[in-house]
């Protein structure tokens, strides 16, 4: 078999090295560059998990520092107000560092993580409300919405922030299908309700936002920040 040929012109001749000797050195190199370069590609996302794994507090601070900022954001669209959603941060936090050994690297690690806080965040809800936050809608028909939906007249940030004012029932399920992008099958068995259920509030949720918003373009109602 032809392998190739080395030149030997300009080295000395005491210098020179078998070519099966410069074949297996060469061979030893790309060895070396081939595991060097996986482990220096390792995620720095996967050395934090891996470390938290291990229960390392250095690798737990860093997780929360680099979502803790994208998580509060998420609690606080389902909770009335940042204490609440701090509250709640917190709790999931403790869920993830608690599960983080069953995370498998399939999918996102961040899409992971807001699962839980929004499994945390129902949780709160349900905690606070003695009775169901939901109404029973069973007999009611859901109409499809028009093709004039009111999430489109609005900008993200307004959007975000009229969410507060809606019925904690509304607020839920607006988010999760609207914003978190779970279907109605999906949100009837979190939440423990039927899909047409689910409908419904979706339906009256996005009623409630119109109202706001023709209130709001009217100057009736001030967006409250944050």
């Amino acid at each position: 078999m032809f392998i190739g040929v080395i030149s030997y012109k300009d080295e000395p001749k005491n210098q020179r090295l078998p070519q099966s000797n410069i074949l297996l050195k060469c061979f030893l190199k790309a060895t070396f560059y081939t595991k060097f370069t996986s482990l220096h590609q390792l995620s720095i996302e996967e050395q934090i998990v891996r470390g938290c794994v291990d229960g390392k507090r250095e690798f737990q601070k860093k997780l929360y520092e680099a979502y803790a900022g994208k998580m509060l954001f998420v609690c606080l669209r389902y909770t009335k107000n940042r204490e609440e959603a701090e509250d709640v941060l917190q709790d999931g936090f403790i869920k993830v560092f608690k599960n983080i050994h069953t995370f498998r690297f399939q999918g996102s690690f961040e899409g992971w993580v807001r699962r839980i806080m929004v499994h945390t965040s129902i949780e709160h809800i349900r905690r606070k409300k003695q009775t169901t936050m939901f109404d029973d809608v069973e007999d009611i028909v859901h109409h499809p919405e028009s093709e004039t939906d009111v999430t489109g007249k609005m900008g993200e940030k307004e959007l975000l922030k009229m969410i507060h004012y809606l019925p904690d029932g509304y607020r839920t399920v607006f988010n999760m299908y609207v914003i978190e992008g779970y279907s109605h099958k999906e949100i009837g068995t979190m939440l423990q309700i039927s899909e047409g259920t689910s409908k419904s509030q979706l339906s009256k949720a996005k009623n409630h936002l119109k109202n706001l918003l023709h209130k709001y373009l009217d100057s009736d109602i001030e967006i409250a920040n944050d």
